[in-house]
């Protein structure tokens, strides 16, 4: 091989390298992420949204709670009893850059029915230990350690329901494959994406301008040997084709962070009792703010004939 020919594919395969050392830095690494501000594709209301939800659960008597995940990471989070007797819980899973409490306001719904609520950090987010964003994948086993704390605090005749948005939806949903303990009766899913490996390809596209390859391979290659699970193994699609517990789909009709489409291919594939409620014009995360009458109603309805048929 020619001397120059030598160099030419040296220089693309550190280029490439150092393109794949980028990419996960900017995206599975836990740094700030600047492209979640100003992002076209997400609502700029969402914060001023937030506000009431948040102003509530500054006023609740939060539990902060460690439990050891099965890595032997520390997980954090904050848990609320219901403020009536209950055998109710439900564990909300936050999105991408998020922390549990993002989610006080749907906290608040299920408080108001009744329900104790679990707002875990997700690992490498708020609280919780780690250096890397699990999309999901290794969040799928921390949700099942929540879901086995909860059940050994509130007893073995609890009825737990999983409800997870953006991220959380996916991670809810990459739970719903695995052995279940007889607790879980139902999982609410709401923005969730077919897999990392989608969704990181429509971004890189979309954001970027730039083909899924060789780039997004070449990330994945670096993620399993930093993070441990590559982009194609982690998948909802996959794993919901093994579940066996009710699940409800919700997705924004105009989202195009994680686009609508991919909540069909889940519906499809989910071989249990299943719902799903597109909601027009909501954006990415956004079906509850919406038509919040809508998303409490169809939520109510789903938690409610479980409830009734357990």
């Amino acid at each position: 091989m020619r001397r120059r020919t030598k160099i030419g594919i040296g220089v693309i395969g550190s280029g490439l390298v150092a393109a794949s050392y980028y990419f996960y830095e900017m995206a599975i690494a836990t740094n700030p992420k600047p492209f979640l501000s100003n992002n076209r594709d997400l609502s700029d209301e969402m914060v001023r949204l937030m506000q009431p939800g948040q102003t509530w659960i500054k006023e609740q008597p939060l539990e902060r709670i460690e439990i050891e995940a099965k890595d032997g990471l520390t997980l954090r989070g904050h848990f609320l009893p219901s403020p009536v007797p209950s055998d109710r819980i439900v564990i909300l899973v936050h999105g991408y850059g998020g922390v549990g409490t993002d989610l006080a306001g749907f906290a608040y719904l299920y408080h108001q029915a009744g329900f104790h609520i679990m707002m875990p950090d997700n690992r490498g987010h708020g609280m919780s230990d780690g250096h890397y964003i699990g999309f999901g994948w290794h969040d799928r086993e921390d949700c099942l350690s929540w879901s086995n704390y909860l059940i050994e605090r509130i007893g073995q005749d609890a009825k737990l329901f999983l409800h997870g948005v953006s991220m959380g939806g996916a991670t809810v949903l990459m739970t719903s494959g695995e052995q279940l303990p007889p607790q879980i009766k139902g999982i609410i899913s709401d923005c969730a994406y077919t897999s990392v490996n989608a969704v990181l390809a429509y971004q890189m596209k979309r954001m970027y301008r730039l083909p899924h390859f060789p780039f997004l391979g070449m990330t994945s290659v670096l993620t399993k040997l930093k993070a441990g699970y590559t982009f194609r193994e982690a998948s909802s699609l996959k794993q919901v084709k093994k579940a066996q517990v009710p699940i409800l789909f919700i997705h924004g009709g105009a989202d195009t962070f994680v686009p609508t489409d991919m909540v069909y291919e889940l519906y499809e594939a989910c071989p249990t009792e299943k719902e799903l409620v597109v909601i027009p014009n909501a954006a990415h995360a956004m079906a509850y703010f919406e038509d919040p009458a809508l998303y409490d109603d169809v939520v109510e309805k789903f938690v409610r004939n479980i409830l009734r048929n357990d």
